[in-house]
């Protein structure tokens, strides 16, 4: 079938036959003057949504979903156990991360609503997507995982019956023009590098380690020891405890042995003050890494004393502050230096 020509402004839009929406004709209107396109994208792109690293994170959960290397320690997709399938499969779950991600509930009659509008998504590890009877003249956020040059991209787009292909796969989806998405879809986010996993980067013998035999808290322990100042994504750490109820609970142990074995203070991006901490030293917190920053690291990362706001009845700034307490004294006295209400 010959490629599909590129569709004028003012041509007239049917789409299919469908139950749930109704198939009114309308007509092609540019996107700048589309405003519940608009509205939707100016949403996805505000500054403070940070789209891209969203995207990004949702991309890390969905391809850890399906590797599912707490039991099958599998930690990249090109490793010869994934089939073809499951490396597929990674584009339909990248869905619900991201709805998961942006906060968004899943809402019909399509995915989500973004400002009071209904808005489709669709995700894809190969070149183009599949946009059901129902995604057609809607909204529709699209979203693209390269698993060979390892990027996600992201651009919103009415996806209009006229700017479709008109062959259909037995579902009755239809894949988009190349020569009218290059005209008419916005990009949200540029192509951009998918977080590294970190698991990757461990010696043969830390490997043996972290995946050993022993106990959740000394494998875990291990990794903060063996990969300091480095961001460890939250779905790493779970990672490493396997399929056990409580890995959190052990990993949280294991950092108070790094302390005092160590002295290496290790911070989560879960919590405000230890958030204001990583920015401070080079670290982006979204997503609730973890980081075990030696002292070296610290030494190097100057800067005037900086208190963190810490609220010492609060539970989770209390067990930090005793954290803290279990560093070697020189080594918690360099912290206090550079922020004082760790005191």
């Amino acid at each position: 079938m010959p490629p599909k020509k590129i569709v004028d402004l003012g041509v007239a839009c049917q789409p299919d036959f469908r139950k749930a929406l109704a198939s009114q004709k309308h007509v092609l209107v540019d996107p700048a003057r589309d405003d519940k396109l608009q509205r939707v994208y100016a949403w996805l792109t505000a500054n403070e949504r940070d789209l891209a690293k969203h995207l990004v994170l949702a991309a890390d959960a969905a391809i850890k979903y399906v590797l599912d290397g707490a039991r099958t320690r599998r930690l990249d997709l090109n490793d010869p156990r994934v089939d073809k399938d499951e490396r597929a499969s990674v584009g339909t779950k990248l869905q619900y991360h991201v709805l998961e991600e942006l906060k968004l509930d899943k809402v019909a009659p399509l995915d989500t609503i973004i400002e009071n509008i209904p808005v489709e998504l669709k995700s894809t590890v190969r070149k183009n997507w599949y946009i059901p009877v129902e995604g057609q003249c809607q909204v529709t956020m699209l979203i693209q995982l390269d698993l060979d040059e390892w990027e996600v991209s992201a651009w919103l787009m009415r996806t209009h019956r006229v700017l479709l292909n008109d062959g259909a796969n037995q579902d009755k989806k239809r894949t988009i023009s190349k020569a009218n998405f290059n005209k008419y879809a916005l990009q949200l986010i540029p192509p951009t590098p998918l977080g590294p996993e970190p698991l990757k980067t461990l010696s043969k013998l830390d490997s043996q380690v972290i995946f050993g035999k022993k106990g959740i808290k000394t494998r875990i322990a291990h990794l903060l020891s063996v990969l300091p100042n480095v961001i460890l994504p939250r779905t790493s750490i779970a990672l490493v405890g396997g399929t056990a109820d409580d890995v959190m609970k052990r990993a949280r142990e294991a950092k108070s042995s790094v302390a005092e074995d160590h002295g290496y203070l290790t911070l989560v991006g879960s919590w405000l003050p230890q958030q204001k901490a990583l920015r401070e030293l080079g670290f982006d917190p979204i997503g609730e890494p973890w980081v075990s920053i030696s002292p070296e690291y610290l030494r190097k990362k100057t800067g005037p004393p900086m208190n963190l706001g810490l609220a010492p009845k609060k539970k989770s700034d209390k067990d930090f502050l005793a954290l803290v307490n279990k560093l070697p004294v020189d080594v918690r006295n360099q912290w206090i230096k550079r922020f004082p209400d760790l005191r």
